[in-house]
């Protein structure tokens, strides 16, 4: 195991007391994870290269690798297939983030630079475009077919979900269920194809992948909502980007919804004059802001993660008592109560 990759991933969980508590039992599949990211991102191609080196060396919290693995050792896994699987999600998922900079002209990214900012448009785009195809071409070493159908799916689902973001970008009239749609094509997706991908490693039985599936579906869905709630409730030190982020970019999230359709006339007006504008200053922003935290949205917004969170806790509850179930439970709740 290279010194570098232990150092990454020891690096991210001491952050955080609840990450090392969950990732206590994976921590050695964890590092082989990160090795084979760095292996994923060489190239003869300079350029390739150096682009995913930095990408990889961010500080990503790597929730969608532990689902795999957790998931697989919830059957008693032995194989080796789970560390490439684990490798292949988180390679999805940052080709989603890289076209999601792009499409919303976002500068930061986990506190640094984003490869859009850094390198443009063009280059970008085509590594996004990169890292899919060689994480779906890799997928084809899979012994499981099912596993390979389940990574096309869902990369193009997840795709479908970006369209239709960018679509609606903008519109005030966007409402609840769409949005909620949006981020389980974004999101959630790839939160649950992780858990069920997992599962058939495992040999789990067809109902038992089904609760995986459906347990991950619902973390995502409050993985998202929560990272949305902290664009108006977040530090950016700690967020690593700047608060209302989301806002500047046209993305319509819960808490602006709800006040859309749940605050009085005047301040609806209010909010929709200051979110046309089209250059918004800090003092608009900081109006908006004002507006959201004194109806109550945050607070809905939060307990709509809530519930997706308790239900998922549910369906964990289904299957007997070990460390890896007690890890899968535990992060339901780490989720709900990140700060970043």
């Amino acid at each position: 195991m290279s010194e570098l990759a232990r150092n990454s991933v020891k690096s991210r969980v001491e952050k955080s007391p609840s990450l090392r508590r969950l990732y206590n039992n994976i921590m050695k599949d964890l590092e082989k994870v990160e090795q084979e990211l760095r292996l994923f991102s060489r190239s003869p191609n300079k350029l390739i290269s150096d682009i995913s080196t930095y990408l990889f060396q961010a500080d990503g919290k790597r929730i969608r690798p532990a689902l795999v693995l957790l998931c697989s050792k919830l059957f008693g896994y032995k194989g080796k297939e789970h560390i490439l699987m684990s490798t292949l999600v988180e390679a999805i998922h940052t080709a989603s983030l890289i076209h999601d900079d792009i499409i919303d002209n976002s500068k930061i990214r986990r506190g640094r630079e984003s490869i859009h900012a850094r390198w443009g448009p063009n280059i970008t785009v085509l590594l996004g475009d990169y890292l899919y195809i060689k994480a779906l071409g890799l997928s084809l070493q899979s012994e499981h077919s099912q596993i390979i159908q389940i990574l096309t799916s869902i990369s193009a689902r997840m795709v479908e979900g970006e369209l239709t973001e960018y679509y609606l970008s903008g519109n005030l009239d966007l409402a609840e269920k769409d949005y909620l749609d949006i981020i389980n094509k974004k999101t959630a997706s790839l939160f649950s194809a992780s858990c069920q991908i997992g599962g058939i490693l495992g040999k789990a039985s067809k109902k038992e992948e089904n609760y995986l599936s459906e347990y991950g579906a619902n973390l995502g869905m409050s993985f998202q909502i929560i990272d949305d709630l902290l664009d108006f409730t977040g530090e950016e030190k700690t967020l690593g980007k700047p608060i209302l982020s989301d806002l500047c970019e046209g993305r319509i999230t819960l808490p602006l919804i709800y006040t859309l359709h749940n605050d009085g006339r005047e301040n609806r007006k209010l909010v929709v004059e200051l979110m046309k504008q089209k250059d918004q200053d800090k003092e608009s922003l900081e109006e908006i802001l004002k507006i959201v935290k004194s109806n109550g949205a945050l607070d809905y917004t939060y307990k709509k993660a809530e519930e997706f969170s308790r239900k998922s806790r549910e369906i964990m509850s289904q299957f007997p008592k070990s460390t890896h179930q007690e890890a899968l439970s535990l992060l339901s709740e780490f989720i709900i109560k990140r700060r970043k």
